[in-house]
């Protein structure tokens, strides 16, 4: 009999070995099922929903293949996942090392050429603020960290590191009245025209977004901890859509004399996109690091699912394609004994029989 190892669909060449048990701790496995889900997914011909910006820079839904998010067809033999590294074509306009990136995906014939760079973000739906609403109310939280908007602000200046004049023509007329970035006051006293300066930077490069923050989604019986029937599927933004999270957010909080987490991440993003147009390079730690703005910096922003859901409302948020008894096709030779999930006591006791009888 043929000696069956642990692994996931589709990952045959990875930098984590999946018959070891430490690659499928939370961390890990939060950025490895999705991507094995998403060959899966192929496998079926089942497209992804592809979220992107129109000319009014409002989101509207695409699909796409898988292979065009990896790069390379699932099956190709020189596709070679690498999980939590930096993603190497974006190093030359960073001062200092890029942070990693969940995954970037890799063609082993072409002397290891980096294909794509993914940041991962698993959510569940529905979350705490649309778990008593009918089903297709549902919505999934999604928190963000700092790192997702420094590959935003270099995803958005590569497209002008030929021409950084034109990027500095849309910033330089608002960007240069700040004087000190570290200033909530400075920065709310121009934080509207901050943001439109930002747009027009987003709408002079609409025809060049591409896919960069994959957003599986799990679907469970209302606020219970038991899968739903139809429980998998896949969004995927473009890099211009996930910037409408929150622009969209700080233009919704103008009327507010504070900095929020959206304002912060419109200043974060401005901030970064005029050091490249003024110097050609990024100092994404120190803007991270330094322009603070009085807000911990543990996230860069997160919005519920109440939020969320006016973006991703469709078919498949409402009734995810792939089903619960599908996970065996995806977690393979018995590697759901190596998980080592956190121990929630709440969904322990919710899915305890006969505890309460």
């Amino acid at each position: 009999m043929q000696n069956i190892k642990p692994g996931l669909f589709g990952i045959d060449h990875s930098n984590r070995d999946f018959t070891k048990s430490i690659s499928w701790g939370k961390n890990q496995f939060n950025s490895s099922f999705p991507a094995a889900l998403a060959c899966y997914m192929s496998q079926k011909n089942l497209d992804p929903v592809y979220l992107k910006v129109d000319n009014q820079l409002e989101i509207y839904h695409d699909k796409i293949f898988v292979s065009s998010i990896l790069g390379l067809d699932y099956t190709s033999p020189n596709l070679f996942f690498a999980f939590e590294r930096d993603y190497i074509p974006y190093q030359d306009i960073v001062i200092g090392n890029l942070p990693r990136i969940d995954l970037v995906t890799i063609d082993m014939s072409q002397q290891n050429l980096c294909l794509r760079g993914i940041e991962i973000k698993l959510t569940a739906l529905p979350d705490n603020t649309t778990c008593e609403l009918s089903e297709n109310q549902y919505g999934s939280e999604i928190v963000v960290r700092p790192p997702t908007i420094v590959y935003l602000a270099v995803s958005i200046a590569k497209n002008y590191q030929q021409n950084r004049s034109i990027l500095l023509s849309y910033l330089d007329p608002i960007c240069s009245q700040i004087q000190d970035w570290t200033s909530p006051r400075l920065v709310l006293s121009i934080i509207n025209e901050l943001i439109e300066s930002v747009d027009q930077v987003i709408h002079s490069c609409i025809n060049q977004q591409f896919p960069l923050i994959m957003q599986p989604i799990w679907k469970t019986e209302g606020k219970s901890a038991k899968l739903h029937e139809y429980c998998l599927d896949i969004f995927m933004w473009s890099n211009l859509a996930f910037t409408r999270l929150f622009i969209n957010a700080a233009k919704s909080e103008l009327n507010s004399d504070k900095i929020t987490r959206h304002k912060r991440c419109v200043v974060w993003l401005a901030k970064m996109l005029y050091d490249f147009a003024q110097t050609s390079k990024i100092n994404h730690t120190a803007t991270i690091d330094e322009i603070s703005l009085n807000t911990k910096n543990d996230k860069a922003f997160a919005l519920s699912g109440v939020r969320t859901r006016q973006y991703m409302n469709s078919n498949e948020l409402t009734q995810p394609r792939i089903k619960r008894d599908e996970i065996s096709n995806i977690i393979l030779g018995g590697g759901q004994k190596l998980l080592s999930p956190e121990r929630r006591f709440d969904a322990i006791i919710l899915n305890t029989p006969n505890l309460f009888d």
